[in-house]
Formats: structure tokens, C-alpha cells, sequence
């Protein structure tokens, strides 16, 4: 028996709780190593030594800087003239004050009679000034062991916490690309089952939503095809009785029926295409080149232009009926279709071209819902029922591709796009 999931909230609780841990851990380890080292003095003896001989003397106490130059030492931020190390230095070294500076932070009081951890001397000789001083690094030793105790406390928690954020987000990306695939009339791909009690209930939440949807899809099918094919009998008692009336009355009522059966058998044609038959392996330039030798021998003017070998996963019947309608609307809005395709790393893109006025983008997407024309006058001279673009694109979904109008060179032009079969 599969033991209940979690909630997402334990994992990130855990990550919470082991960085506070961790961090605190670090803490109280580069504490425990003792507070940060104190400086110690450099007594006088060695200060005058170095002011003297210009050598940096060896020996404990803070690092010496000693150098010379033309230029009166001045104080850092921090310093002040200390007038007591100042005779106390002349003194040491048998000059007048005039010719000593003497800058200081104070020492501690145990460092009595010494320089403390930092100060800026100098002596005047001449013209030149030697100036012994205790240089301040940006960053002390005790601080590098801080900071480097603090880069080994991420790389500890980061490691662990990219697995964890995998985990959490890995079942949810499955739900969502799942959920782009999802198709009315198609079955819904495999959802994932592990992860969280939350990305489960997302996912059932998802699956249930598909039936719902694609129950809906099949009623409205059904309701589409039942009223398609009951319109049937009536059409044809029309049909009949027509004939007793005069020839001229007759010849337009005759037209109206051959359109109404048009746009019956569109309905139908839409209602099949809501479902994909069985799918198998094909060579989709070979289709588009047989349907447009059919068309051509029937008068269309339908040209191809042969790219790559393209072989795709699909419905050949529901394939043919795509471009069939795309290429229909391009000779009778654009008085030729010149089909062509291009072959990427994983899909097929087929351009159909016309040489018509070409296709205002505001009105792109209204073009493919049912029932609506291209040409808004609905003249019976034009063709069409407004089905054409809406099976297409249909079936296009169905085989995990789409459709899309847009511009080209000399007009309108449709373009597919259709993965290729792995």
C-alpha cells in the first residue's frame, strides 16, 4: 500500500529549519575559535630602531610600513596628533619635536609605554622625512576565516537545497507541460503520479478538467452531427417538390439547396475532424504532392515547391483535408496556392502562399472560428461555409502542431507547423 504523500510545505520547512541550523552552527564555531586576535604593540624601542635604520624590524606586533619622502606625514581617518608619543619619541631619538610627528590611536592601558596597534611616525632629516606606520588591511586574517567559514556554510546548504527545489518543481513542470498537450477530443498525456500531496491533487484537478472538457467537445460533436444529418430528409423533400416549379424559380432554389448541403457537409467534415483516426509514419511531401496533382487536374492553380524529406506521425485522410482546405482558400481568395515546406531539427513548416491582397492581422484569429468568412459578403459566387480554417486548424492541434496567417512575399500565406516522428 502506498504510504500517503507529503505536503510540499515539510521539504521547505526542512530547507528553512537546516540553513537557520547551519548558519548558526557557523556562528558559533568561528566563535568558539576565540574572538578575534588583538593586535599587539610594537614597543618603543623598535619603532626607533626603524625610524633610524629605515628597516622593517622583525619581531612580534602589528606589520611596519617604512618609507621616505619629501612630504610631512599627514594622519588617516581615525588619527590624532599625540603630543605625549611625540616628546617621548624626540626624546628616544635626540631631535627637536619640531622634526618628530607623532599620530596615534591610543593603546590600551596594559600597553602603556608602547606605540599602539596603530600609528603613523615620523622623523625629520634634512628634507626627508622617514615615516614608520602601521598599514590597516581591508581584510584581516580572522576576517578570511570568517568568510570563507560562511562560503562553506552555502556550498553546504546549496547543494542540498538545488535537489530539493528539483524535486518540488520536477512534478510540476511534468502537470504543466502535460497540461499544454491536453487536446479536446485526444487523450490526455500520462500525468505524473509522485511529488507532493499538492502537485497530486494539481494533477487529478488537471485530469479532471480535461474529461470535463472533453465530454463537452464530444456532445457538441454529437449535437452538431445529429442536426447535420437530420437536416438531410428535409432537403431532400425540397429537392423534390422544386421541381414543379417554374424553371427560373426552380434554378435558385436549387442553388440554395446544393449550399445548404454545402454547409451540412461541412458541419459534418468539422464534427469528424473533433477526433484523429490512427496515426502511422509518412512521407507528408508525397501527400502534399498528390493533393495538389488532384487539385491541378481539377483546374486549380496549385504549384509545389519540394523541400526535404519530411516524415511525420499523423492521419493521412485528416492531413490531406488540412492542406486541401488551406490551399482551396488560397486559390479562391488569392487565385493560386504555391505550397512549400522547410525542414528544422524536430518539426516541418509548410507555407502556402497567394497572390491575393493579403490578411489584416486584427482580424487573424476571428478568421478561424466556424462559420467565419473571409469574405464578409457571403456571396455564393466566392464558395466556402466559413469551416475551412477551423478544421484546419483542429486537426493541426490534434497532431501537436498548429496554424497560423500571416503575410508573405506577394500576399496572404498559412503557415503549419507539425513535429516531425521521432
Amino acid at each position: 500500500m502506498r504510504s500517503p504523500a507529503r505536503s510540499i510545505a515539510w521539504p521547505i520547512f526542512a530547507l528553512v529549519v537546516a540553513s537557520v541550523v547551519v548558519a548558526a552552527a557557523t556562528i558559533f564555531a568561528v566563535t568558539f575559535n576565540g574572538p578575534p586576535p588583538r593586535r599587539m604593540a610594537r614597543p618603543v624601542e623598535v619603532v626607533t630602531t626603524a625610524l633610524r635604520t629605515g628597516a622593517v624590524p622583525n619581531g612580534p606586533g602589528p606589520a611596519l610600513r617604512v618609507e621616505s619622502t619629501t612630504v610631512r606625514p599627514a594622519p588617516r581617518d581615525g588619527f590624532r596628533p599625540d603630543a605625549a608619543a611625540r616628546a617621548a619619541l624626540a626624546a628616544r631619538l635626540d631631535a627637536r619635536e619640531a622634526d618628530v610627528v607623532a599620530y596615534t590611536m591610543r593603546p590600551m592601558p596594559e600597553e602603556e609605554g608602547a606605540f599602539g596597534r596603530d600609528f603613523i611616525l615620523g622623523w625629520r632629516q634634512g628634507s626627508t622625512w622617514r615615516i614608520v606606520e602601521t598599514p590597516r588591511p581591508w581584510l584581516a586574517p580572522w576576517h578570511l576565516t570568517t568568510l570563507l567559514a560562511m562560503l562553506v556554510a552555502v556550498v553546504a546548504l546549496a547543494v542540498p537545497a538545488w535537489f530539493i527545489a528539483q524535486a518540488i518543481s520536477r512534478p510540476v513542470r511534468a502537470v504543466a507541460r502535460a497540461a499544454e498537450r491536453a487536446r479536446a477530443g485526444a487523450e490526455l498525456p500520462p500525468m505524473p503520479t509522485g511529488g507532493a500531496r499538492e502537485v497530486r491533487d494539481l494533477a487529478r484537478a488537471v485530469a479532471a478538467m480535461h474529461g470535463r472538457l472533453a465530454a463537452h467537445a464530444e456532445g457538441r460533436t454529437t449535437m452538431l452531427a445529429a442536426i447535420a444529418h437530420d437536416l438531410g430528409t428535409p432537403l431532400s423533400r425540397l429537392a423534390f417538390r422544386i421541381e414543379q416549379l417554374p424553371e427560373a424559380a426552380r434554378e435558385r432554389a436549387a442553388a440554395d439547396i446544393a449550399e445548404m448541403r454545402a454547409m451540412i457537409a461541412a458541419a459534418l467534415s468539422f464534427a469528424r475532424d473533433e477526433a484523429v483516426g490512427d496515426r502511422t509514419r509518412l512521407d507528408l511531401g508525397s501527400l502534399i504532392e498528390s493533393l495538389a496533382d488532384d487539385m491541378a487536374d481539377a483546374g486549380a492553380a496549385v504549384m509545389v515547391e519540394p523541400g526535404s524529406r519530411a516524415v511525420v506521425s499523423g492521419d493521412a485522410a485528416a492531413l490531406r483535408r488540412l492542406f486541401a482546405n488551406l490551399a482551396e482558400n488560397a486559390v479562391r481568395y488569392g487565385d493560386r496556392a504555391a505550397i512549400g515546406w522547410r525542414v528544422t531539427d524536430d518539426a516541418v513548416e509548410v507555407t502556402i502562399d497567394d497572390a491575393g491582397p493579403g490578411i489584416d492581422p486584427a482580424t487573424v484569429e476571428r478568421l478561424f472560428e466556424p462559420f467565419v468568412r473571409g469574405d464578409p459578403s457571403r456571396n455564393r459566387a466566392t464558395g466556402g461555409t466559413g469551416l475551412g480554417l477551423a478544421i484546419a486548424r483542429s486537426i493541426a492541434a490534434r497532431h501537436e502542431g498548429e496554424v497560423v496567417l500571416e503575410n508573405g512575399p506577394d500576399g496572404g500565406r498559412a503557415r503549419v507547423t507539425l513535429p516531425l516522428a521521432g
